[in-house]
């Protein structure tokens, strides 16, 4: 009970951390030429970053700012986040611009779309937004051709939509996407079939067409002040969004949510198959805890998952060690908590009712499953190599305590006690006391109500435990006690 009591207090520190989550100064006043935020869109782009550009456009519209630049370096990421992230974009009633650094290559480009105009740096590029494969290991995987098609049509759909509502050519958007598309304008061939569209920011400012409107950038600036003197908000306040440390770790925890699964899992695993130890129960409540934690400041899990795992967590403990078999509670208690990390890696609107649309579900649904298929191979190791390290021989006594090896029990013994007859002081519902010649004895039946006087016979003894039935033809006899005095329960 103490272990578990330990293992709580940790667990509920630790919620208090899920709960507090980071905390972030409100914004100063704007200044007399106004503001304009930058939101870094750096690395890998998956739906952790969907929160900190979230938190940014939140702030820029509490500064009233004249403009928001997403200052983009990137290789791409999840199509998904892309597309909630376009989605935030879309919404915005401040003018926004995004200036590549280097690259705005997949998502990025998706991204990039989105905004009123791009601006490039010198070298930078951007375009080939084609879906691809990950496999769990990095690598890319090959994908049949229905699926191919199906996820190469929903991308050209997403950037076709982005780029329309944001100005910008559609046809030179879904060339980004698909290789057997040919790009011309005016006669003119931008590019050929079997190739996709990929530019530098020489290449994506060259205007084309009758309009003679460029290709996708507005224009080649050497830094972010000249990205905003091009624009005419030259005067204006930069604020850029600082991403916290707990967002950063939120972010890649968030993306090795199955090793924080399985680490955690395997450690509550290893509690109940070897109690007292703690280390492990205690090992697991925090990569448990971190899991929970990271999602939430990732912006896509929230205190009704960590109650849900604890609750069902709770109907477990009570289905395995205080009510036998494996029932009712235990099949509710995994259900609950398989339910609760599931739920906390799906991403959501925060304010929005949670839909439960496939696409949503999948990659949740992949990470669990690939945690869970880690656990079953992790426990199996750990249960035959962690019993033969030193570490866990100095953790758990492995010692027999046997009689023939000179050890005996601190309790007395008490067989000798059986056969003994004697008469019931009290009445025994079913325990209470009994007088047995000189000696007065905690007994207990064996589920039968007596009442006092009852004459007894001693039938088991272990220890303590004195079990007592009523002589068979024996007559209650009188124990020289009021009624009253002994109807205690």
């Amino acid at each position: 009970m103490l272990k578990w009591l330990r293992t709580g207090v940790l667990g509920l520190g630790l919620w208090a951390m899920i709960s507090a989550g980071p905390v972030h100064a409100a914004p100063p006043p704007a200044a007399p030429g106004g503001v304009v935020y930058t939101i870094p869109i750096r690395g890998m782009i998956e739906p952790a970053l969907l929160y900190v550009i979230r938190r940014g456009v939140a702030e820029a519209g509490a500064a009233r700012a004249r403009a928001i630049v997403f200052v983009m370096d990137t290789n791409g990421g999840t199509v998904d986040a892309a597309d909630e992230i376009v989605h935030t974009i879309q919404l915005l009633k401040i003018p926004s611009y995004t200036l590549v650094e280097k690259r705005a290559f997949s998502a990025g480009a998706i991204i990039a779309l989105a905004t009123k105009q791009i601006y490039m740096t010198p070298g930078a590029v951007i375009g080939d937004a084609m879906p691809i494969l990950m496999t769990p290991w990095g690598g890319v995987q090959e994908m049949p051709a229905d699926l191919k098609e199906k996820s190469v049509s929903a991308v050209a759909v997403l950037i076709r939509a982005a780029a329309e509502q944001s100005g910008h050519d559609p046809e030179v958007a879904e060339k980004m996407v698909r290789i057997e598309k040919d790009l011309k304008m005016d006669g003119e061939e931008i590019c050929p079939p079997g190739r996709l569209l990929a530019l530098t920011n020489i290449e994506a400012e060259r205007k084309v067409g009758k309009n003679r409107l460029p290709l996708v950038s507005a224009g080649t600036v050497r830094d972010l002040d000249a990205l905003l003197d091009t624009v005419g908000i030259k005067n204006a306040e930069v604020r850029e969004l600082r991403v916290t440390s707990a967002e950063r770790l939120a972010r890649w925890i968030a993306m090795l949510a199955p090793l924080f699964l399985m680490a955690g899992l395997l450690g509550i695993y290893l509690e109940i198959k070897t109690p007292g130890v703690v280390l492990p129960g205690i090992l697991g409540v925090v990569c448990l805890a971190l899991f929970f934690w990271g999602h939430h400041i990732a912006g896509l899990a929230g205190l009704e998952e960590v109650i849900l795992f604890v609750l069902g967590a709770a109907l477990l403990i009570v289905e395995v060690f205080l009510i036998p078999g494996f029932g009712l509670l235990g099949v509710a208690g995994l259900i609950l908590m398989l339910w609760a990390l599931l739920s906390a890696m799906i991403r959501h609107i925060p304010g929005e009712p949670r839909h439960l649309a496939w696409p949503l579900v999948q990659e949740p649904l992949f990470k669990l499953a690939l945690a869970l298929v880690l656990l079953l191979p992790a426990a199996l190791l750990a249960g035959r190599w962690l019993p033969r390290t030193g570490f866990y021989r100095r953790l758990v006594l492995d010692q027999s305590a046997a009689a023939r090896e000179g050890y005996r029990a601190l309790a007395e013994d008490t067989t000798a006690l059986i056969g003994l007859t004697g008469a019931a002081l009290m009445p025994l519902r079913p325990a209470g006391s009994a007088q047995f010649g000189e000696r007065r004895l905690d007994v207990v039946t064996r589920g039968d109500f007596l009442p006092a006087g009852t004459l007894l016979r001693i039938v088991e003894a272990y220890g303590n435990r004195i079990v007592v039935e009523k002589r068979a033809g024996s007559e209650t006899r009188p124990t020289g006690r009021s009624s009253a005095s002994c109807e205690f329960l």
